[in-house]
């Protein structure tokens, strides 16, 4: 009872720390690594570790499908070149350069405990290049490819780290066989994701009606899959991406109105809470994983620390440079597609950034090896993982915004699309009404259509730049803001005249709540018309 009373009283402070991060614009994940040094530096506060066996259950889904849901299947399968580059090529080559570094520098780490280190390290993270990118202005297609491979590396990061730890708990490893075994996993692991997705979505299509259920089903999806095909032994992580993508494309089809409301709220709380979580256990952890190394001198470990992060980062950058060049130099028609901007590859390189699957990933690793041995360097690795998370956000993380401005990227913007999607929306609408809605009454065939016009005539009188057929460009103005920013202030006159009769005691308590949802949920859809650049 006590340990759950400082969890949550440790989760209240990660969560003054995502006001401090709101207000001051500080990445969300940069701040919750530092919270979590500073809990390591609370005395008398207790060691609290989960069972290592249900960790991954407990973070990997949620987070893996959040992500997943979020991505563009349109724009993940456009780039999927480079995405599988990164988040399978890129993932082993740094696997392997951590391991041999690991291996050089720390004189009785075995070769499987070294590889273990590698794969834990290896997969950037999905929140951390979200969340620090967010707000740059990065083009649509870099911020494609480096949440799909934050997304796909998960899954080819964890293999090789199941493979890592099946060689130090059974002692034997035979590389073609695993190749093999990888492709079968993968594959099985797909099919899988895919089967619960087509199930979920018949059974949201055809069965439910209530938006409670609707967002409960979306919470368990996730633990559904990933539980089912690691019950086969297959890859969960790919299950469960699969099912997101797989659900996430066709949402339109599935959900109510409602339903997405309040959906996309829950699954921001838990995404938060999760986070949150993670580092909270680590910063609770970090002061008997810091005994646990005492053997080691301070030197030795900030050498290692040191060591093992540099080569993270600089591995990145080496492997860039082939990836992006090679594929235009051997196809003209990647050379003709694909624009080729070569300050990008100083971005991606930069935005290697890890994060909470790497620390999921470490705090899962068993206590004992067998009944009498403890896990080998397991200490050691968990703190290798944190210095990696620590020196990759704070190095990189910090600095991003910065390396954007000094290479002179422009800001992307993406309020011409904005501009066009609603034009073209709007004026397929009125085409709508006047070809099929024409026998109406005229008075509320006149309503209806003024509606819309409203919009459209709007979006016409949008003040947009000279040049804005130019390729690239941005709008220099803001769509609908002065005429909605008018419908938000009368809505909170609305509101102060309902609380005012709320107080009286002036009508029903359902009443009052049934309108006041009614005006949260049109300023909402207000708010997010309003373009705020």
């Amino acid at each position: 009872m006590e340990n759950i009373a400082v969890i949550i009283f440790l989760l209240f402070g990660i969560a003054f720390l995502g006001l401090l991060s709101n207000r001051y614009r500080f990445p969300l994940p940069i701040a919750l690594v530092l919270g979590g040094v500073c809990i390591s530096l609370v005395p008398g506060l207790p060691v609290i570790a989960l069972n290592p066996e249900v960790v991954f259950i407990v973070f990997l889904p949620p987070l893996l499908y959040g992500a997943a849901w979020n991505t563009s299947w349109h724009e993940f399968k456009a780039n999927l070149r480079p995405i599988g580059l990164a988040a399978i090529g890129l993932v082993i080559f740094t696997t392997v350069l951590v391991a041999m570094a690991a291996h050089w520098l720390i004189d009785d780490l075995s070769w499987p405990a070294a590889f273990l280190i590698g794969a834990i390290v290896s997969p950037p993270d999905a929140v951390a290049a979200t969340s620090v990118t967010k707000g740059l202005g990065l083009q649509p297609r870099m911020i494609t490819i480096l949440e799909g491979e934050s997304l796909v590396n998960d899954a080819s990061g964890l293999v090789a780290y199941k493979y890592a730890l099946t060689a130090i708990t059974a002692g034997n490893f035979v590389l073609w066989k695993a190749g093999l075994n990888f492709l079968w996993i993968a594959s099985a692991g797909i099919a899988i994701g895919l089967a619960i997705g087509y199930i979920m979505y018949q059974v949201h299509k055809r069965f439910v009606c209530d938006s409670v259920i609707e967002v409960t089903l979306t919470f368990l999806t996730p633990f559904a899959s990933y539980l089912l095909a690691e019950q086969f032994h297959f890859s969960g992580v790919l299950a469960v991406v699969t099912t997101g993508l797989y659900l996430s494309f066709r949402s339109g089809e599935i959900f109510s109105n409602q339903s997405r409301i309040m959906a996309y709220s829950v699954w921001e709380v838990v995404i938060y809470i999760l986070n949150g979580l993670i580092f909270v256990l680590i910063g609770l952890q970090l002061r008997s994983v810091m005994a646990g190394i005492s053997e080691y001198p301070a030197s030795a470990l900030i050498l290692y620390g040191l060591v093992i992060s540099f080569v993270v980062i600089i591995v990145r950058f080496v492997w860039i440079v082939p990836a992006a060049l090679l594929p235009r130099y051997l196809s003209k028609r990647i050379r003709e597609r694909e624009p080729f901007d070569p300050r990008n590859m100083v971005v991606f390189g930069w935005a290697g950034m890890r994060g909470v699957v790497s620390m999921a990933a470490a705090l899962a690793l068993p206590i004992m090896l067998t009944d009498t041995v403890q896990f080998p360097h397991r200490n050691l690795i968990i703190y290798l993982a944190f210095c990696v998370i620590l020196s990759t956000l704070l190095l990189l993380g910090l600095t991003l915004p910065w390396i954007i401005k000094k290479l002179g990227i422009e800001p992307y913007s993406a309020a011409l699309e904005e501009y066009e999607v609603r034009t073209q929306v709007a004026t397929h609408i009125i085409t709508h009404i006047e070809e099929n809605l024409s026998l109406l009454q005229d008075e509320l065939l006149h309503n209806i259509k003024s509606k819309y016009e409203v919009k459209y005539n709007r979006l016409q009188k949008t003040d947009l730049p000279a040049n804005y057929f130019g390729k690239g460009q941005t709008l220099a103005g803001n769509i609908f803001n002065e005429f909605t920013q008018l419908q938000i202030d009368l809505i909170g006159i609305e509101r102060n005249s309902l609380e005012k009769m709320h107080r009286a005691g002036e009508a029903s308590e359902e009443v009052l709540r049934k309108i006041e949802r009614e005006l949260d949920l049109e300023e909402t859809r207000l708010q997010m018309e309003m373009y705020n650049g």
